[in-house]
């Protein structure tokens, strides 16, 4: 006899008579949500031992190393999937409305995005350049700006060098001579900034048009692909699975791609508003730059505070009003991030704050600035797909933003019935 534990009879979730509608992974509130998203024990018994889940941990890895050393690859096709959702709603304008044919109303939407991108990138290339030139220049008077913070940092570092001294061992005048050395290297670093920059701008050319022609094929045969992908499925209950996650992946992602779009729009035009009135120089570079920081949630606006305290000091003479532009921006800020996009995307799109800090550093640590960008959108689309997977249900449910009443109030009946 076996010494695998079989599932009783009288257990609803593992009989035989029970109809598909009555799995976990099946039962849809009207949302689309799940209503019951537990765990499915028999199943994990049956399925899942030792040497399984040591080949799925394995598994994990060699796909996050193969993430890692393809970027070059895979990021224009992603970024290109991404873009594909956010031109769903133009694309469906041109072609149903206007009654354009599929390839004609893509490469006009191409050349549109190009010329935007292309317009905005040379007119804040050469102010961008002209600050990372004059960086190395200004460290001077920027030191002179903040000596009145000169005592406290000199207070802080004394005593770092007393408790590195006292755990390594060393003298405090060797620590000393060593800061000196890394100021002069920071310098050198700083210097050698505008070269790096230079130096990718080739691979960075050629990612934006493979991008580019990637999303053209996308946006003109990406129906036909979803197409063949249903017809190849073998159950009926299969095929109308997958058109539900594509539609739940385009309606939720593409709403909540347009939504941050506009918004991010927003916070850009009226942050190069506030510059030109604060009298910041170049206020179109840090508007655009507002918009594309917007993008990445938390380290991206506070990057933007830092950016545009750096500037303040550059540009006033005074450590009082170098704090008005970034303050302005917080503001700004936490009126969109905290009222006026969470009241829009409230009732379509959630995701669980944990896990989006999580996926923003983990993905900017795989592929950098384009990953930090990414990481939200890959989030959404990964929940869609675990929510329609039954497998993956309870991980879908984890995922997701604030649990409603309802399904708090089921989860707690159940856990509370349970020996």
């Amino acid at each position: 006899m076996s010494g695998r534990p079989t599932a009783s009879s009288a257990d609803p979730a593992c009989s035989d008579s029970a109809s598909p509608s009555d799995r976990p992974g099946d039962r849809l509130a009207p949302d689309g949500d799940f209503l019951d998203p537990t765990l499915d024990r028999n199943l994990l018994r049956e399925h899942l031992n030792i040497r399984d889940i040591c080949v799925l941990i394995l598994t994990v890895l060699a796909v996050f190393y193969s993430l890692y050393f393809t970027a070059p690859i895979l990021l224009p096709f992603v970024f290109a999937l991404v873009l594909n959702l956010l031109m769903i709603a133009p694309m469906r304008f041109l072609t149903q409305r206007l009654h354009l044919p599929r390839h004609l109303a893509g490469l006009m939407l191409i050349v549109m995005m190009f010329g935007i991108v292309g317009g905005i990138a040379t007119t804040i290339s050469v102010p961008a350049a002209g600050w990372i030139t004059r960086a190395p220049q200004t460290l001077p008077a920027l030191q002179s700006k903040l000596a009145v913070l000169s005592g406290p940092i000199d207070v802080v570092q004394r005593d770092y060098m007393r408790l590195s001294a006292m755990f390594s061992g060393h003298s405090g005048t060797t620590r000393t001579t060593r800061g000196v050395t890394g100021t002069i290297g920071g310098e050198t670093a700083l210097s050698r900034l505008g070269s790096s920059v230079l130096a990718g701008t080739r691979e960075l050319a050629g990612g934006f048009f493979s991008m580019l022609l990637m999303l053209f094929f996308l946006m003109t045969e990406g129906d036909t692909l979803l197409r063949r992908c249903v017809e190849i499925m073998p159950t009926y209950a299969k095929k109308r699975r997958l058109v539900e996650m594509a539609t739940q992946i385009e309606q939720n992602v593409s709403l909540y791609l347009v939504t941050i779009t506009m918004m991010n729009l927003g916070v850009g035009l009226v942050n190069m508003i506030q510059c030109w009135a604060t009298g910041m120089p170049n206020p179109l570079l840090w508007g655009v730059l507002a918009f594309l920081l917007n993008y990445i949630p938390i380290i991206g606006p506070l990057t933007g505070v830092v950016v545009y305290f750096v500037v303040g000091l550059f540009s006033f003479p005074s450590l009082l009003y170098a704090l008005l532009p970034p303050s302005i921006y917080l503001l700004i800020h936490v009126l969109e991030g905290e009222t006026i996009t969470p009241m829009l995307l409230a009732r379509r799109f959630t995701l669980n704050p944990v896990f989006v800090m999580g996926s923003l550093l983990f993905w900017d640590w795989m592929w950098g600035i384009s990953g930090a960008f990414l990481s939200v959108p890959m989030l959404a689309v990964f929940k869609i797909v675990c929510d329609h997977i039954e497998v993956l249900a309870p991980l879908g449910h984890v995922l997701g933003g604030p649990t409603r009443r309802t399904i708090s109030s089921a989860i707690v009946a159940q856990l509370q019935s349970e020996p």
